[in-house]
């Protein structure tokens, strides 16, 4: 049975759409994985250091503190940014 043009292109549209979809997810992991920052390469760190036989309880801790500061960090910035706003509105 020979294929026609008709269903190539079917299949090359669909492996582009697959194509696109894994780009994104890889884009996207990236970006979050940056934007977490310290807290999650340490969390990695400890994940890597768990597997490998050792103690990753320091770098597990330091983890948590990090994720503790970021979120500080952005309920301060999130404070600076509502105040901000109150005080244009006037």
């Amino acid at each position: 049975m020979k294929r026609t043009n008709s269903s190539k292109r079917q299949l090359g549209q669909g492996m582009t759409e697959y194509i696109i979809i894994v780009a994104l997810i890889a884009i996207a992991s990236f970006i979050a994985f940056n934007s977490f920052g310290k807290a999650v390469r340490q969390e990695v760190a400890s994940i890597a250091l768990g597997l490998s036989g050792k103690d990753g309880g320091t770098e597990g801790a330091n983890a948590q503190t990090s994720a503790q500061n970021a979120a500080t960090d952005a309920d301060k910035a999130k404070a600076t940014d509502t105040a901000a706003k109150g005080i244009g509105e006037y």
